[in-house]
Protein backbone atom coordinates (compact mmCIF):
# COMPACT_ATOMS: atom_id res chain seq x y z
CA UNK A 1 0.00 0.00 0.00
CA UNK A 2 1.60 3.73 -1.05
CA UNK A 3 1.61 6.49 0.97
CA UNK A 4 2.24 10.12 -0.21
CA UNK A 5 3.57 13.08 1.18
CA UNK A 6 2.40 16.12 -0.06
CA UNK A 7 3.05 20.18 0.53
CA UNK A 8 -0.40 22.08 0.47
CA UNK A 9 -0.50 25.51 -0.10
CA UNK A 10 2.99 25.53 -1.42
CA UNK A 11 4.75 27.48 -3.89
CA UNK A 12 7.79 25.50 -3.94
CA UNK A 13 8.86 22.27 -2.33
CA UNK A 14 8.86 22.26 1.42
CA UNK A 15 6.86 25.24 2.02
CA UNK A 16 2.79 25.04 2.85
CA UNK A 17 1.81 22.18 5.00
CA UNK A 18 2.82 18.55 4.68
CA UNK A 19 -0.04 16.39 4.84
CA UNK A 20 0.35 12.25 4.48
CA UNK A 21 -2.33 10.41 1.64
CA UNK A 22 -3.12 6.96 1.76
CA UNK A 23 -3.66 4.70 -1.39
CA UNK A 24 -7.59 4.67 -1.38
CA UNK A 25 -8.95 1.78 0.97
CA UNK A 26 -11.94 -0.79 -0.09
CA UNK A 27 -13.10 -0.28 3.48
CA UNK A 28 -12.38 1.61 6.04
CA UNK A 29 -9.21 0.65 8.94
CA UNK A 30 -9.98 0.61 12.01
CA UNK A 31 -10.26 3.79 13.97
CA UNK A 32 -7.22 2.69 16.09
CA UNK A 33 -5.09 1.79 13.59
CA UNK A 34 -5.22 4.70 11.29
CA UNK A 35 -5.32 6.94 14.76
CA UNK A 36 -1.95 5.01 14.91
CA UNK A 37 -0.26 5.49 11.69
CA UNK A 38 -1.38 9.15 12.19
CA UNK A 39 1.07 9.12 15.15
CA UNK A 40 3.74 7.14 13.33
CA UNK A 41 3.74 9.91 10.46
CA UNK A 42 3.52 12.81 12.96
CA UNK A 43 2.39 15.31 10.43
CA UNK A 44 -0.13 17.34 11.10
CA UNK A 45 -2.81 15.19 9.53
CA UNK A 46 -2.74 12.24 7.42
CA UNK A 47 -5.59 12.23 5.16
CA UNK A 48 -7.56 8.55 4.92
CA UNK A 49 -9.53 7.67 1.14
CA UNK A 50 -12.33 5.46 1.15
CA UNK A 51 -13.43 3.89 -2.55
CA UNK A 52 -17.11 4.38 -3.45
CA UNK A 53 -18.71 2.92 -6.44
CA UNK A 54 -18.49 6.36 -8.17
CA UNK A 55 -14.72 7.34 -9.45
CA UNK A 56 -15.60 10.88 -8.56
CA UNK A 57 -16.28 10.59 -4.94
CA UNK A 58 -14.26 8.84 -2.01
CA UNK A 59 -14.90 8.88 1.51
CA UNK A 60 -12.14 11.20 3.71
CA UNK A 61 -10.99 11.30 7.51
CA UNK A 62 -8.19 13.56 8.84
CA UNK A 63 -6.50 11.99 11.72
CA UNK A 64 -3.61 14.14 13.29
CA UNK A 65 -1.30 12.73 15.81
CA UNK A 66 -3.22 12.94 18.74
CA UNK A 67 -7.27 12.64 17.24
CA UNK A 68 -9.24 12.61 14.49
CA UNK A 69 -10.39 16.08 12.86
CA UNK A 70 -13.63 17.29 11.85
CA UNK A 71 -12.43 19.82 8.92
CA UNK A 72 -9.25 19.72 7.54
CA UNK A 73 -8.49 22.00 4.41
CA UNK A 74 -4.58 21.51 3.56
CA UNK A 75 -5.07 17.12 3.74
CA UNK A 76 -8.15 17.43 1.97
CA UNK A 77 -6.36 19.55 -1.25
CA UNK A 78 -3.21 17.00 -0.55
CA UNK A 79 -5.56 13.92 -1.29
CA UNK A 80 -7.12 15.40 -4.14
CA UNK A 81 -3.95 16.18 -5.30
CA UNK A 82 -2.84 12.64 -4.95
CA UNK A 83 -6.07 11.65 -7.11
CA UNK A 84 -5.26 13.64 -10.19
CA UNK A 85 -1.28 14.18 -9.96
CA UNK A 86 -0.15 10.19 -8.57
CA UNK A 87 -3.20 8.14 -9.23
CA UNK A 88 -4.31 9.73 -12.93
CA UNK A 89 -7.84 10.39 -11.96
CA UNK A 90 -9.39 12.20 -15.29
CA UNK A 91 -12.72 13.58 -13.50
CA UNK A 92 -13.36 17.17 -13.80
CA UNK A 93 -14.43 17.63 -9.95
CA UNK A 94 -14.27 14.95 -6.89
CA UNK A 95 -16.48 14.91 -4.19
CA UNK A 96 -15.42 13.43 -0.77
CA UNK A 97 -17.60 12.80 2.27
CA UNK A 98 -16.23 14.05 5.34
CA UNK A 99 -17.77 14.81 9.02
CA UNK A 100 -18.46 18.19 7.39
CA UNK A 101 -20.61 17.25 4.87
CA UNK A 102 -19.80 17.05 1.26
CA UNK A 103 -16.68 18.56 0.39
CA UNK A 104 -15.66 19.34 -3.45
CA UNK A 105 -12.38 20.02 -5.45
CA UNK A 106 -11.44 20.55 -8.85
CA UNK A 107 -8.73 21.53 -11.15
CA UNK A 108 -7.80 25.52 -10.85
CA UNK A 109 -4.93 26.73 -13.31
CA UNK A 110 -2.41 25.44 -12.20
CA UNK A 111 -3.85 24.38 -8.85
CA UNK A 112 -6.34 22.98 -6.90
CA UNK A 113 -10.02 24.83 -5.74
CA UNK A 114 -12.04 23.14 -2.70
CA UNK A 115 -15.70 24.49 -1.52
CA UNK A 116 -15.73 24.49 2.14
CA UNK A 117 -18.76 25.78 4.20
CA UNK A 118 -17.65 29.21 5.62
CA UNK A 119 -17.93 29.72 9.27
CA UNK A 120 -17.95 33.79 9.93
CA UNK A 121 -16.93 34.56 13.57
CA UNK A 122 -18.92 36.88 16.34
CA UNK A 123 -17.02 38.93 18.41
CA UNK A 124 -15.90 38.05 21.56
CA UNK A 125 -14.21 39.84 24.61
CA UNK A 126 -10.59 39.09 25.13
CA UNK A 127 -10.43 35.25 27.18
CA UNK A 128 -8.30 35.11 30.44
CA UNK A 129 -4.64 34.60 29.87
CA UNK A 130 -4.88 34.92 26.03
CA UNK A 131 -2.79 37.87 25.77
CA UNK A 132 -0.13 36.17 28.41
CA UNK A 133 -0.08 32.88 26.48
CA UNK A 134 0.27 34.46 23.01
CA UNK A 135 3.14 36.97 24.02
CA UNK A 136 1.00 40.01 22.49
CA UNK A 137 -2.31 41.60 23.28
CA UNK A 138 -5.39 41.01 20.97
CA UNK A 139 -6.94 44.42 19.48
CA UNK A 140 -10.13 42.07 18.45
CA UNK A 141 -11.02 38.45 19.40
CA UNK A 142 -13.99 36.79 17.22
CA UNK A 143 -15.07 33.32 17.88
CA UNK A 144 -16.08 30.43 15.01
CA UNK A 145 -14.57 27.13 15.13
CA UNK A 146 -11.59 28.65 16.65
CA UNK A 147 -10.48 31.59 18.34
CA UNK A 148 -8.65 34.40 15.99
CA UNK A 149 -6.90 36.94 17.92
CA UNK A 150 -6.45 39.88 15.49
CA UNK A 151 -3.17 41.80 16.35
CA UNK A 152 -2.06 45.03 15.98
CA UNK A 153 0.63 43.97 12.61
CA UNK A 154 2.38 41.65 10.42
CA UNK A 155 5.35 41.93 12.06
CA UNK A 156 3.48 41.22 15.72
CA UNK A 157 1.95 37.89 14.18
CA UNK A 158 5.14 36.69 12.96
CA UNK A 159 6.87 37.86 16.27
CA UNK A 160 4.70 35.47 18.00
CA UNK A 161 6.28 33.65 20.92
CA UNK A 162 3.43 31.51 22.25
CA UNK A 163 3.65 29.51 25.66
CA UNK A 164 2.09 26.36 24.57
CA UNK A 165 0.94 24.83 27.74
CA UNK A 166 -0.65 28.12 28.93
CA UNK A 167 -2.49 28.38 25.43
CA UNK A 168 -4.12 24.47 25.64
CA UNK A 169 -6.30 25.41 27.63
CA UNK A 170 -7.46 28.56 26.54
CA UNK A 171 -11.10 28.63 24.42
CA UNK A 172 -12.88 31.41 24.92
CA UNK A 173 -16.32 30.97 22.59
CA UNK A 174 -14.70 28.79 20.17
CA UNK A 175 -16.82 25.57 19.31
CA UNK A 176 -13.93 23.80 18.74
CA UNK A 177 -13.10 23.28 21.88
CA UNK A 178 -9.72 25.02 23.60
CA UNK A 179 -6.48 25.61 22.24
CA UNK A 180 -6.74 26.68 18.92
CA UNK A 181 -6.00 30.26 18.14
CA UNK A 182 -5.67 31.74 14.91
CA UNK A 183 -3.31 34.78 15.13
CA UNK A 184 -4.13 37.59 12.55
CA UNK A 185 -3.38 41.08 11.02
CA UNK A 186 -3.38 42.76 8.16
CA UNK A 187 -0.69 42.51 5.87
CA UNK A 188 2.50 45.42 5.38
CA UNK A 189 2.21 47.74 2.64
CA UNK A 190 3.24 46.28 -0.72
CA UNK A 191 2.71 42.50 0.61
CA UNK A 192 1.59 40.29 -2.47
CA UNK A 193 -1.46 39.28 0.16
CA UNK A 194 -3.83 41.38 1.81
CA UNK A 195 -4.07 39.48 5.14
CA UNK A 196 -0.93 37.60 7.50
CA UNK A 197 -2.11 34.58 10.18
CA UNK A 198 -0.65 31.88 12.37
CA UNK A 199 -2.29 28.77 13.51
CA UNK A 200 -1.38 27.04 17.58
CA UNK A 201 -3.53 23.96 17.84
CA UNK A 202 -1.58 22.50 20.90
CA UNK A 203 -4.62 20.54 22.32
CA UNK A 204 -5.04 18.93 18.82
CA UNK A 205 -0.95 18.10 19.41
CA UNK A 206 -0.09 20.46 16.56
CA UNK A 207 1.97 22.85 18.43
CA UNK A 208 1.91 24.99 15.15
CA UNK A 209 0.18 24.34 11.71
CA UNK A 210 1.91 25.46 9.05
CA UNK A 211 -1.04 26.28 6.41
CA UNK A 212 -4.81 26.07 7.26
CA UNK A 213 -7.17 25.77 5.17
CA UNK A 214 -10.04 25.42 8.31
CA UNK A 215 -8.99 28.84 9.66
CA UNK A 216 -9.77 30.52 6.43
CA UNK A 217 -13.22 29.77 6.26
CA UNK A 218 -13.51 31.35 9.49
CA UNK A 219 -10.73 34.31 7.97
CA UNK A 220 -12.37 34.99 4.85
CA UNK A 221 -15.64 36.17 5.82
CA UNK A 222 -14.11 38.17 8.69
CA UNK A 223 -11.52 40.28 6.22
CA UNK A 224 -13.76 40.02 3.19
CA UNK A 225 -16.24 42.35 5.41
CA UNK A 226 -13.67 44.46 7.17
CA UNK A 227 -11.93 44.95 3.62
CA UNK A 228 -15.38 44.87 1.44
CA UNK A 229 -13.66 42.29 -0.61
CA UNK A 230 -15.50 39.08 -1.98
CA UNK A 231 -11.34 37.62 -2.85
CA UNK A 232 -8.47 38.26 -1.29
CA UNK A 233 -4.78 36.38 -0.85
CA UNK A 234 -3.61 35.00 2.41
CA UNK A 235 -0.44 34.28 3.43
CA UNK A 236 -0.02 31.75 6.72
CA UNK A 237 3.53 32.68 8.78
CA UNK A 238 4.71 29.49 9.96
CA UNK A 239 8.57 30.18 10.75
CA UNK A 240 10.71 28.51 7.86
CA UNK A 241 7.54 27.77 5.44
CA UNK A 242 4.73 30.14 5.09
CA UNK A 243 1.73 29.00 2.47
CA UNK A 244 -0.28 31.05 0.22
CA UNK A 245 -3.79 30.36 -0.45
CA UNK A 246 -6.66 32.78 -2.32
CA UNK A 247 -9.89 32.35 -0.98
CA UNK A 248 -13.20 34.06 -2.60
CA UNK A 249 -16.97 34.26 -0.46
CA UNK A 250 -19.89 32.46 -1.92
CA UNK A 251 -22.70 33.31 0.17
CA UNK A 252 -22.87 30.13 2.82
CA UNK A 253 -19.34 28.95 1.32
CA UNK A 254 -15.56 29.63 0.82
CA UNK A 255 -13.41 29.01 -2.29
CA UNK A 256 -9.70 27.65 -1.15
CA UNK A 257 -7.46 27.66 -4.18
CA UNK A 258 -3.70 26.72 -3.67
CA UNK A 259 -1.23 23.85 -5.08
CA UNK A 260 -0.29 20.71 -4.22
CA UNK A 261 3.25 18.97 -4.61
CA UNK A 262 4.16 15.99 -4.30
CA UNK A 263 7.54 15.51 -1.79
CA UNK A 264 7.46 11.60 -0.59
CA UNK A 265 6.23 8.68 -2.24
CA UNK A 266 6.47 5.55 0.26
CA UNK A 267 5.24 1.87 0.56
CA UNK A 268 3.57 1.15 3.85
CA UNK A 269 4.81 -2.48 5.00
CA UNK A 270 2.04 -2.74 7.76
CA UNK A 271 -1.49 -4.38 6.74
CA UNK A 272 -4.58 -2.13 8.06
CA UNK A 273 -6.50 -3.64 10.62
Amino acid sequence: MRQWTVDAFASAPFRGNPACVVEPFAAWPSDAWMQALAAENNQAETAFLLKTDDPARFGLRWFTPALEAPLCGHATLAAAHVLFAELGSDVPLVTFDTLSGPLTVKRSGEGLEMDFPADPPRRTGVPEGLAEALGAAPVEVWAGAYLVAVLEDEATVRGLKPDFLALKSIDGEARGGPGQVVAVSLADAGQPYAVVSRFFAPSFGIPEDPTTGSAHCILMPLYGDKLGADVLKFHQAYPGRGGDLECESRSARVLLRGRGLTVVESRLRVEPA
